[in-house]
């Protein structure tokens, strides 16, 4: 009996096309977004590139969900579907919002683990990234599950050691609040990511 990724129309694929491109594109703003922190304040115009990831995420998840309306078959369940475009669209929407907070909480000079969080951002949508391509044949994406749960960990950790050290160094209140709510954000975004790894290893179970 043919498997299911054998015998999709090619209209059924424009899914897949379509997560391949939201993948990419959650790649290309944890990229801009360490590039941001990695060389502030003198790369702050890489904020309104993250901005335009955002919207342009906006427009794949507009796409996928427009698709959705009008179908009646789809390849996959449509909760997954839906359940992986919210968090892909979860994982920009954080990411653009620590470089909003940048400018609004009018930040002079990146924390180091901020710097770090932001590493592990990247590393964490780069295993999307190459593991979405394999949703098409359904195929093993384990070790990149594995690595993003790692990594998940690792920004826990890096977080807990940012916010204890808030505290230790006599910083303003205020500095102490607006650096908080950038590591939270950070945080969120890596824990997006791991959101979305884990959907991505259910819907390949579910359709092995």
């Amino acid at each position: 009996m043919p498997r299911l990724s054998q015998v999709l129309m090619p209209h059924d694929r424009v899914y897949f096309e379509l997560f391949e491109e939201a993948g990419q594109n959650v790649l290309q703003a944890a990229d801009l977004l360490d590039e941001l922190l990695s060389n502030y304040p003198d790369s702050k115009s890489l904020a309104h590139q993250i901005k335009e990831r955002e919207h342009e995420g906006d427009r794949i998840t507009h796409d996928i969900i427009d698709r959705l309306n009008h179908a009646f078959v789809t390849p996959i369940d449509r909760e997954d579907i839906l359940a992986l475009t919210s968090a892909l669209d979860d994982i920009l929407d954080f990411t653009e919002e620590v470089a909003d907070y940048l400018g609004l909480y009018k930040i002079e000079a990146p924390m180091d683990q901020a710097i770090q969080l932001a590493r592990v951002l990247r590393a964490a949508t780069r295993q999307i990234a190459e593991a979405v391509p394999l949703l098409r044949g359904f195929r093993d994406i384990s070790r990149y599950t594995v690595e993003v749960h790692r990594l998940e960990n690792e920004g826990d950790r890096i977080t807990r050691e940012a916010v204890a050290s808030l505290f230790d160094t006599g910083i303003d209140p205020m500095v102490v609040i607006r650096w908080k709510d950038l590591f939270e954000r950070l945080e969120e975004a890596i824990d997006a990511a791991e959101h979305a790894a884990l959907i991505l290893e259910g819907i390949v179970i579910k359709n092995s």
